[in-house]
């Protein structure tokens, strides 16, 4: 009887499922510098902008102060997530605090969606009744605001995109370029026409866009906590694509999840032909899906076939097509083996 427990744990940076590494050359140090500008600038310019508003009657101002406090509130979470997901594996968080980081991002569109809802209100509100905004004070300060926000999304652009929890800064940042975008065009409109309910106009627009950042934020996030599989891979193909191995019978419990961005995992039952080398199988398959899929944290359970059973299920093996027994009472998900299967 052999049986074959191989762990292939990769901790460093994880690869996509297109088999490939993301682009890690920027360090956890840079990142963090890259975020601490970027709170600088936004941190600095919230304050100025808000007196400006109060001063200037504009919601569409006022509102990308908001959005400012929750982009500088986005990235300190930024920050602290990756302080703690750097932090070992220890006691019974065996995978360390790596979700921190997804945690975080999960947040960041949470407070898109909650900062969009209120916005939204309040500029409902003003089409219905436009207040006196003085144009000419807006547009200085939103064109100052678009320089700030350009200047803040370069320096968050320049860390690690490819983390869930820095692509959330980011998006935060993004959306209110957009909106001093929008304010600077709603301003023109009044200098120009004196259309005063441009003001509001321009923050829908821009509660759309906090919409659909949040969506995809949220969208990826829960991906990650509900153990799905990562985005592009099909767990089924991966299957069928393991099974047709030399000298595999059977694959089954197939679980491939995201721990984090970027650090796919993926454990399973290989049942191999009797007189099969289990080790050197396993090693194949470890090869197959790092070069194949980037996968390199593998647990794979290697036995042969037959193994395990009980002499009442002798008659079934023989009798079987595959001359095997289910090998597991209590199979997670479907059961994968060569030629046509029982999916």
């Amino acid at each position: 009887m052999t049986s074959d427990h191989a762990h292939g744990h990769g901790h460093g940076h994880g690869h996509g499922p297109d088999g490939h590494a993301h682009a890690h050359g920027v360090s956890a140090d840079a990142d963090r510098r890259w975020l601490g500008i970027a709170l600088g600038l936004i941190t600095a310019f919230m304050a100025v902008e808000v007196v400006v508003g109060v001063i200037a009657g504009s919601l569409a101002l006022l509102s990308d102060a908001a959005h400012m406090l929750t982009d500088a509130a986005a990235i300190v979470l930024a920050l602290i997530a990756m302080r703690l997901a750097a932090r070992p594996a220890a006691g019974g968080f065996t995978y360390g605090l790596k979700r921190a980081e997804i945690l975080s991002a999960q947040v960041n569109g949470l407070t898109l969606l909650l900062l969009g809802a209120w916005l939204a209100v309040e500029a409902v509100e003003r089409l219905i009744s436009p207040p006196e905004v003085r144009g000419g004070l807006m547009l200085v300060t939103a064109l100052v605001g678009i320089v700030v926000n350009m200047a803040a999304a370069a320096c968050i652009a320049k860390a690690n995109r490819t983390s869930l929890n820095i692509e959330g800064a980011y998006q935060h940042i993004l959306t209110d370029l957009f909106a001093f975008i929008g304010t600077a065009v709603a301003a023109l409109v009044i200098v120009l026409t004196g259309f005063q309910r441009a003001d509001a106009i321009a923050t829908l627009v821009v509660v759309a866009l906090m919409v659909k950042a949040a969506y995809g934020l949220l969208r990826d996030s829960g991906r990650i906590f509900l153990e799905a599989a990562p985005v592009g891979m099909d767990p089924e193909a991966l299957g069928d694509r393991l099974v047709a191995q030399p000298e595999i019978v059977e694959v089954h419990d197939l679980h491939v999840w995201q721990i984090t961005s970027g650090q796919a995992a993926l454990s399973a039952h290989v049942l191999v032909e009797a007189d099969g080398d289990c080790h050197s199988v396993r090693r194949h398959l470890e090869r197959v899906l790092r070069d194949g899929y980037g996968i390199t944290h593998t647990t794979l359970q290697v036995d042969h076939v037959g193994e395990d059973t009980e002499a009442g299920d002798l008659l079934r093996i023989s009798a079987s097509p595959l001359g095997s027994a289910e090998h597991c009472d209590d199979a997670h998900g479907p059961v994968y083996r060569p030629g046509p299967t029982d999916r």
